[in-house]
């Protein structure tokens, strides 16, 4: 029997499976392993290449193995779909994670450490409350236009519903009224989280260098910045700006055949809650920004011939490709280049 050489993991949530082939190609080990017996095989295991698809419990199960000598590689499921067969079955999955891995041209995932992991909880449970804020301001303001109580959307309409609430109580139902009482006390505690979890992300944003030097380009804050940070380990696994951007899904669909170039709208691929903070920031820097900077005066040329929206994602694709040039390089911004 030779010695594995490469292994394919399909990951589960109590049985894996396991697909192991010799240097030459050959099937060693197929086998399915139950959640604790993983750790115990890989630990016994000369040191190999170990390929497995992006998942939740990824990063953590990447690390504990990597810890044993192994080479770990993760690579998204879509890049793995190709590779299956025949059917839809964990050993087929094995089988195709362990001919995909040896691909030279895959593309795979790099492994975030816990502190990484710990940073982009702190921006995934903002996100979450915000959403949960968004619903509980939409419900208060549908169920005040019951009792003939009007007001605008956003943040405006916010503060102008609260003051009508507080103003027309009295002519409220009492049952309506304890309602609306326990509404508003549960949206303002959201709103006291959201505030205390954004100060841990500004305290964190101030304690990085690159974090602070990436806040320096137009239509990047704080949130943006450490969110970058925290979701990048290493922009050089990206060999240009425009991929780093298609990975963000902020460059168009291809859809060409014979000869014939087409291209759709963007491909939304990728991390959406990324795309979705750089598409908020050019927004903010075309509706604004007070002072003449150089995306500017490149967006507003551009919004002479293309719509706001249109021009927002244009130049949060530009702001990707500039995130990209800096944590590759190391250099500062700089608004004439840009």
């Amino acid at each position: 029997m030779g010695t594995i050489s490469t292994i394919g993991l399909d990951l589960a949530k109590n049985v894996f499976q396991m697909h192991g082939i010799d240097s030459l190609g050959n099937i060693l080990v197929r086998r399915r392993l139950r959640r604790g017996e993983v750790l115990r095989f890989f630990e016994t295991l000369p040191p190999c290449l170990v390929g497995m698809e992006a998942c939740g419990t990824l990063h953590y199960r990447a690390r504990s193995i990597a810890a044993f000598g192994h080479t770990v590689r993760m690579m998204p499921p879509v890049y793995v779909k190709p590779y299956v067969k025949r059917g839809k079955t964990d050993a087929a999955d094995a089988e195709a994670i362990c001919e995909a891995v040896t691909r030279p041209t895959m593309r795979f995932v790099p492994v975030k450490s816990p502190a990484q992991q710990a940073a982009l909880l702190q921006h995934k449970t903002r996100d979450l409350l915000v959403r949960q804020r968004t619903m509980q301001v939409n419900a208060l303001r549908g169920h005040l236009a019951e009792f003939g109580i009007i007001s605008a959307a956003g943040v405006a309409g916010l503060n102008q519903m609260m003051t009508l609430l507080h103003a027309e109580q009295e002519m409220l139902p009492e049952p309506a009224r304890k309602l609306f009482q326990e509404i508003v006390a549960h949206l303002r505690a959201l709103e006291q989280r959201i505030d205390d979890i954004e100060k841990q992300i500004v305290a964190e944003h101030r304690a990085s260098s690159v974090s602070r030097r990436l806040a320096g380009i137009p239509g990047i804050g704080p949130i943006t910045a450490s969110a970058i940070v925290a979701a990048v380990p290493d922009a050089s696994t990206f060999r240009s700006g425009r991929q780093f951007a298609a990975w963000l899904g902020l460059t168009p669909k291809s859809h060409s055949s014979g000869g014939k170039e087409r291209q759709v709208g963007i491909s939304k691929q990728g991390d959406s809650y990324l795309r979705r903070l750089l598409v908020l920031g050019a927004t903010a820097v075309i509706r604004l920004a007070r002072k003449e900077n150089a995306s500017r005066q490149w967006a507003a040329k551009l919004l002479e011939k293309k719509a706001a929206r249109v021009v927002s994602v244009a130049l949060a694709n530009k702001t990707a490709r500039i995130v990209w040039a800096f944590l590759t390089t190391g250099n500062a911004y700089n608004a004439r280049s840009a």
